[in-house]
Protein backbone atom coordinates (compact mmCIF):
# COMPACT_ATOMS: atom_id res chain seq x y z
CA UNK A 1 0.00 0.00 0.00
CA UNK A 2 1.36 3.47 -0.83
CA UNK A 3 1.96 6.43 1.20
CA UNK A 4 -0.99 8.20 -0.79
CA UNK A 5 -3.60 5.50 -0.05
CA UNK A 6 -2.69 5.95 3.41
CA UNK A 7 -2.91 8.94 3.75
CA UNK A 8 -6.38 9.39 1.87
CA UNK A 9 -7.83 6.50 4.18
CA UNK A 10 -6.83 8.54 7.18
CA UNK A 11 -8.30 12.25 5.66
CA UNK A 12 -11.18 9.97 5.01
CA UNK A 13 -11.49 8.11 8.43
CA UNK A 14 -10.92 11.56 10.02
CA UNK A 15 -13.82 13.58 8.37
CA UNK A 16 -15.99 10.75 9.15
CA UNK A 17 -14.77 10.85 12.51
CA UNK A 18 -15.35 14.09 12.60
CA UNK A 19 -19.21 14.33 11.19
CA UNK A 20 -19.69 11.59 13.08
CA UNK A 21 -18.45 13.27 16.53
CA UNK A 22 -20.13 16.76 15.61
CA UNK A 23 -23.93 14.41 14.97
CA UNK A 24 -23.50 12.77 18.12
CA UNK A 25 -22.81 16.31 19.78
CA UNK A 26 -26.11 17.99 18.51
CA UNK A 27 -27.72 14.91 19.17
CA UNK A 28 -26.76 14.71 23.09
CA UNK A 29 -27.61 18.71 23.33
CA UNK A 30 -31.17 18.23 22.85
CA UNK A 31 -33.28 19.38 25.69
CA UNK A 32 -36.20 18.50 26.86
CA UNK A 33 -38.30 21.86 27.77
CA UNK A 34 -40.15 19.72 30.34
CA UNK A 35 -37.19 18.12 31.73
CA UNK A 36 -35.31 21.54 32.14
CA UNK A 37 -37.88 23.16 33.90
CA UNK A 38 -38.57 20.11 36.21
CA UNK A 39 -35.16 20.42 37.12
CA UNK A 40 -34.91 24.43 37.90
CA UNK A 41 -38.04 23.34 40.09
CA UNK A 42 -35.97 21.19 42.19
CA UNK A 43 -35.02 22.34 45.39
CA UNK A 44 -31.91 22.24 46.75
CA UNK A 45 -30.41 23.83 49.83
CA UNK A 46 -28.36 26.43 50.69
CA UNK A 47 -26.57 25.65 53.48
CA UNK A 48 -25.36 21.76 54.58
CA UNK A 49 -23.89 20.73 57.73
CA UNK A 50 -22.33 17.48 58.67
CA UNK A 51 -21.89 16.43 62.06
CA UNK A 52 -23.42 19.50 63.89
CA UNK A 53 -23.07 20.52 67.49
CA UNK A 54 -24.95 22.92 68.80
CA UNK A 55 -25.25 24.51 72.20
CA UNK A 56 -27.67 26.83 73.49
CA UNK A 57 -26.86 29.05 76.95
CA UNK A 58 -28.52 31.42 78.66
CA UNK A 59 -26.32 34.04 81.03
CA UNK A 60 -23.58 31.59 80.65
CA UNK A 61 -25.52 27.83 81.95
CA UNK A 62 -25.96 26.11 79.26
CA UNK A 63 -29.63 24.98 78.17
CA UNK A 64 -29.38 22.22 75.53
CA UNK A 65 -27.02 20.63 73.27
CA UNK A 66 -28.15 19.28 70.15
CA UNK A 67 -26.12 17.25 67.75
CA UNK A 68 -27.42 16.39 64.33
CA UNK A 69 -25.26 14.15 61.46
CA UNK A 70 -26.91 15.98 58.77
CA UNK A 71 -28.52 19.86 58.83
CA UNK A 72 -29.98 21.34 55.60
CA UNK A 73 -31.54 24.99 55.31
CA UNK A 74 -33.89 26.18 52.96
CA UNK A 75 -34.88 29.48 51.66
CA UNK A 76 -37.83 28.47 49.74
CA UNK A 77 -40.04 28.18 48.96
CA UNK A 78 -40.64 28.35 53.38
CA UNK A 79 -37.55 29.07 55.09
CA UNK A 80 -37.05 26.01 57.00
CA UNK A 81 -33.66 24.27 58.53
CA UNK A 82 -34.30 20.16 57.78
CA UNK A 83 -32.47 17.55 59.68
CA UNK A 84 -33.15 14.55 57.50
CA UNK A 85 -30.72 12.14 59.15
CA UNK A 86 -32.24 12.71 62.27
CA UNK A 87 -31.56 14.87 65.93
CA UNK A 88 -30.42 14.31 69.55
CA UNK A 89 -31.19 16.82 71.82
CA UNK A 90 -29.67 16.83 75.65
CA UNK A 91 -31.40 19.44 77.80
CA UNK A 92 -29.81 20.98 81.45
CA UNK A 93 -30.98 21.96 84.85
CA UNK A 94 -29.92 24.94 86.37
CA UNK A 95 -26.95 22.97 88.19
CA UNK A 96 -25.56 22.26 84.51
CA UNK A 97 -26.75 18.49 84.70
CA UNK A 98 -28.05 16.73 82.12
CA UNK A 99 -31.86 16.20 82.94
CA UNK A 100 -33.72 15.04 80.02
CA UNK A 101 -33.12 14.08 76.42
CA UNK A 102 -34.59 14.11 73.00
CA UNK A 103 -33.77 11.86 70.23
CA UNK A 104 -35.90 11.57 66.33
CA UNK A 105 -35.26 10.18 63.21
CA UNK A 106 -36.04 13.21 61.09
CA UNK A 107 -37.07 17.17 62.08
CA UNK A 108 -38.08 20.06 60.22
CA UNK A 109 -37.47 23.42 62.14
CA UNK A 110 -40.12 26.32 60.31
CA UNK A 111 -38.47 29.47 60.75
CA UNK A 112 -40.88 31.94 60.10
CA UNK A 113 -43.54 30.21 62.58
CA UNK A 114 -41.00 29.27 65.02
CA UNK A 115 -41.72 25.61 65.60
CA UNK A 116 -40.24 22.59 65.04
CA UNK A 117 -41.68 19.19 64.00
CA UNK A 118 -39.91 16.01 65.21
CA UNK A 119 -40.95 12.67 63.34
CA UNK A 120 -40.00 8.89 63.25
CA UNK A 121 -39.73 7.31 66.53
CA UNK A 122 -39.09 10.37 68.95
CA UNK A 123 -38.26 9.14 72.05
CA UNK A 124 -37.92 11.29 75.69
CA UNK A 125 -36.56 10.23 78.60
CA UNK A 126 -36.92 12.11 81.90
CA UNK A 127 -33.47 11.16 83.39
CA UNK A 128 -33.90 11.53 87.38
CA UNK A 129 -36.72 9.50 86.92
CA UNK A 130 -36.10 7.51 83.96
CA UNK A 131 -39.50 8.06 82.60
CA UNK A 132 -39.42 7.46 78.71
CA UNK A 133 -42.10 8.31 76.34
CA UNK A 134 -42.26 7.35 72.43
CA UNK A 135 -43.88 9.03 69.68
CA UNK A 136 -45.05 8.97 66.43
CA UNK A 137 -44.42 12.56 66.14
CA UNK A 138 -43.77 15.67 68.59
CA UNK A 139 -44.40 19.61 67.59
CA UNK A 140 -42.36 22.13 69.42
CA UNK A 141 -43.95 25.50 69.55
CA UNK A 142 -41.36 27.55 70.99
CA UNK A 143 -43.35 31.28 71.23
CA UNK A 144 -46.25 29.10 73.73
CA UNK A 145 -43.54 27.01 75.25
CA UNK A 146 -44.89 24.02 74.26
CA UNK A 147 -44.55 20.33 73.29
CA UNK A 148 -47.31 18.46 72.08
CA UNK A 149 -48.22 15.41 69.92
CA UNK A 150 -51.87 14.50 68.40
CA UNK A 151 -51.08 11.13 67.50
CA UNK A 152 -50.91 7.91 70.22
CA UNK A 153 -48.19 8.01 73.10
CA UNK A 154 -46.68 5.38 75.05
CA UNK A 155 -44.71 6.41 78.32
CA UNK A 156 -42.94 3.18 80.18
CA UNK A 157 -41.63 3.93 83.57
CA UNK A 158 -39.69 0.87 85.50
CA UNK A 159 -42.33 -2.11 85.19
CA UNK A 160 -45.83 0.18 84.03
CA UNK A 161 -46.71 1.30 80.34
CA UNK A 162 -49.04 4.05 79.91
CA UNK A 163 -50.67 4.44 76.61
CA UNK A 164 -53.34 7.60 75.63
CA UNK A 165 -54.04 9.20 72.64
CA UNK A 166 -52.17 12.62 72.76
CA UNK A 167 -48.78 14.35 74.72
CA UNK A 168 -48.13 17.84 75.84
CA UNK A 169 -45.22 19.50 78.24
CA UNK A 170 -43.93 22.99 78.64
CA UNK A 171 -40.99 23.31 76.24
CA UNK A 172 -38.68 22.16 79.81
CA UNK A 173 -40.23 19.00 79.82
CA UNK A 174 -40.90 19.42 83.05
CA UNK A 175 -44.52 18.56 83.33
CA UNK A 176 -45.32 16.01 80.50
CA UNK A 177 -48.88 15.11 80.04
CA UNK A 178 -50.62 12.10 78.71
CA UNK A 179 -53.83 13.26 77.09
CA UNK A 180 -56.71 10.89 77.54
CA UNK A 181 -54.94 8.09 78.97
CA UNK A 182 -56.71 4.64 77.44
CA UNK A 183 -54.91 2.30 80.26
CA UNK A 184 -52.21 1.20 82.23
CA UNK A 185 -50.23 -1.94 82.37
CA UNK A 186 -48.37 -3.17 85.25
CA UNK A 187 -45.32 -5.93 84.98
CA UNK A 188 -44.52 -8.00 88.12
CA UNK A 189 -40.94 -8.45 89.04
CA UNK A 190 -40.17 -12.21 89.64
Amino acid sequence: MSLRAILHILNTTRSGAAVLLLACCFAACENDPAEVKKFEQTIRPDNVVKNAVIRRSESGRLQATMTAPLIMTYSKPEPKTVYKKGVKMCFYDGEGKPSATLSARQAVQYSARDIVVLRDSVVIIDLSTRDTTYLQDLTWNSPAHRIYSNRPVRQVNGLRAMYGDAFQSDDSLRAPQIIHQRGTVVWKEE
